[in-house]
């Protein structure tokens, strides 16, 4: 009966905690929270001086008194504290909009985590100050967010492609037939544009540089018109700043490794998926997500690979918490794909 009271002066509230950006979903609002996954603390007491989008330009910049970090590493918690500041210091950014009870929540977490990782997620929300909490794997969530019908006797298959981790499932009556994690995804091809410019040009850029190289000209296929960008960095011989100009072409070699290994993890999901459930996916293809599938050409990769039709959802940088608040909407009905 408390619970049930709390619930009319509050409204349910789901997350993505996502290794680069953090989503927030409250019912009969939409998304009203999209930041990076950045907190940035004063070393000696630990007080927060920025989350999300402000902390993230002190990535790089801070002196040795502050300290800005990812509190999540390949898509789980790598620093406990953190993560329960940025928690609470998101949900304190759209408290107006969850009323002034305690909100219930439910979080995306990759379909890899331990139960060492649920409970630390669990404990996080709690201290930052939601009641019930539930958990769902981000592929299903993404896969109800872009609208695949999961409920159906027949197999579709979702690729997410997040910061840290890259998710492949194939889903069938409201079930996981096949799922993988691999703890590749869009940090990696940041990470490998930064090795790729400091073994050629002996320029060392920073990560949100890298990203944007990522973002502006990167691709996972040929271009039909190339694309070109100028890049600043620190010349490692000479120790001065040095701008040198950077081709899509560059930048898809730079990324070719990780890329490879997210097109192997799609391949072995065929592998290893059942047979019916694999002709099912053949004929409806595959449904990429995540901010990754924005990379330009990788669902013609993927296809040109597989031989198969892919298509990439409609907002796929939201798909997780969409399908997250679709999910909240109505319990009863997904309960059943929620973690135990």
């Amino acid at each position: 009966m408390l619970s049930k009271l709390m619930g009319l002066f509050s409204k349910d509230l789901a997350m993505d905690l996502g290794t680069a950006n953090t989503l927030i979903f409250v019912k009969g609002k939409g998304v009203v929270l999209n930041e990076p996954s950045v907190v940035a603390l004063k070393r000696d007491s630990g007080k927060p001086l920025a989350v999300g989008l402000e902390a993230k330009q002190y990535l790089g910049r801070t002196s040795p008194s502050v300290v800005a970090a990812r509190p999540l590493k390949d898509g789980v918690i790598a620093d406990f504290d953190m993560t329960r500041i940025m928690i609470r210091e998101f949900i304190l950014k759209v408290k107006s909009a969850t009323g002034f009870m305690k909100p219930r929540m439910l979080i995306g977490v990759p379909s890899g985590v331990t139960q060492v990782e649920k409970r630390a997620v669990i404990e996080s929300a709690e201290q930052a100050g939601a009641r019930d909490i539930y958990l769902i794997e981000e592929p299903m969530a993404a896969a109800i967010g872009a609208g695949l019908p999961i409920s159906l006797p027949q197999g579709c298959m979702i690729v997410d492609i997040g910061g840290g981790t890259t998710e492949v499932a194939v889903i069938s009556l409201y079930a996981t037939a096949y799922s993988e994690s691999v703890r590749v995804a869009g940090d990696e091809a940041n990470e490998s544009i930064v090795r790729y410019i400091q073994k050629k040009y002996q320029v060392l850029v920073g990560e949100n540089t890298a990203e944007q190289v990522k973002i502006s000209i990167g691709s996972a296929y040929p271009l039909d018109h190339p694309l070109s960008m100028e890049v600043s960095g620190k010349d490692l011989v000479e120790g001065i700043p040095r701008t040198i100009t950077l081709t899509d072409e560059e930048v898809r070699e730079a990324m070719s490794e990780p890329i490879e290994v997210i097109l192997e993890s799609v391949k072995r999901a065929f592998e290893k998926t059942p047979p019916e459930l694999a002709a099912d996916v053949g004929e409806q293809g595959i449904t990429l997500a995540g901010g990754g599938a924005l990379i330009r050409g990788l669902d013609r990769l993927i296809q040109h690979e597989m031989k198969l039709k892919v298509n990439v959802a409609d907002d796929p940088l939201t798909c997780v918490v969409m399908g997250a608040g679709i999910a909240l909407h109505d319990v009863k009905e997904y309960r059943r794909v929620f973690i135990n």
